[in-house]
């Protein structure tokens, strides 16, 4: 993972959005290499990256902020391109820095974050029953205009 690490944080990317799909295509090329995984990008590939983190929560040693970025982006990304969404960076509520959000419709979610707390806390942030709950809020994506 270092060296992927030491590829993405010295790419130069265009912009947030940029660098969140560039992140996001790294977690999928990881899942497929490392953890025989597919990742897609469907609504479907949420469990499977569930499943990684499971894994990667059971590592004695894990380098937390890049392996966040990592899948908190690839998560981000199926949550944007579901819902037509838009990355920004924008202060979580509580926190004191900004961090990347996918906007969508005026309501803020923060994937990353959500990555760090399934990894830290355990199955009681299980990426299924968030994703659940984002679907209920914000509907099909068919909704979506």
């Amino acid at each position: 993972m270092n060296k992927l690490r030491q590829r993405l944080e010295s790419r130069a990317f265009p912009d947030l959005g940029a660098m969140m799909e560039g992140y996001a295509q790294a977690a999928a090329e990881v899942a497929k290499s490392e953890f025989r995984q597919t990742l897609d990008f469907s609504a479907d590939s949420v469990n499977a990256l569930d499943e990684i983190l499971v894994l990667l929560s059971e590592s004695v040693e894990i380098d937390l902020d890049f392996e966040s970025r990592l899948w908190g982006s690839y998560l981000g990304e199926v949550l944007r391109q579901r819902y037509a969404g838009s990355w920004e960076m924008t202060q979580y509520p509580g926190g004191e820095h900004a961090v990347p959000a996918v906007d969508v419709r005026g309501s803020r979610l923060f994937p990353l974050m959500k990555v760090y707390r399934r990894l830290t806390m355990g199955e009681e942030e299980d990426l299924p029953s968030f994703f659940s709950m984002v679907t209920e809020r914000l509907g099909n994506p068919a909704q979506v205009n």
